[in-house]
């Protein structure tokens, strides 16, 4: 069970919710059958939780928006994006990363 602080973005909300936003987006680039993806879900709910009001995370499961993460580069998953001003700022890939990595990468650019 996520976060109710955790947004879904797709292929049709993603201009708005990400491009358009203006507070940064930290996304988590997953699909549902990855292990290191699930293995990373707490963290990104906790980081959800922690930053509300000073920016937005997400997911994007990569099965369904193919179009996005191939536009971003995306060859593995789990694969976090932070996104600022429409732009990529920063990103973290693999499941390895804890929640001060993510931390620590959200406060680069707040």
């Amino acid at each position: 069970m996520s976060s109710a602080n955790v947004k879904t973005f797709t292929e049709d909300n993603w201009q708005k919710e990400v491009l358009e936003a203006a507070l940064p987006v930290l996304v988590d680039f997953w699909a549902p059958w990855c292990p290191p993806c699930r293995m990373v879900a707490p963290v990104v709910d906790a980081v959800a939780d922690a930053n509300v009001g000073k920016a937005i995370v997400g997911k994007l499961d990569t099965d369904e928006a193919e179009r996005i993460a191939e536009a971003y580069g995306i060859q593995s998953i789990p694969a976090l994006l932070l996104f600022k001003g429409g732009q990529c700022v920063d990103r973290l890939s693999g499941g390895q990363n804890g929640k001060a990595d993510l931390q620590a990468m959200i406060d680069r650019h707040v």
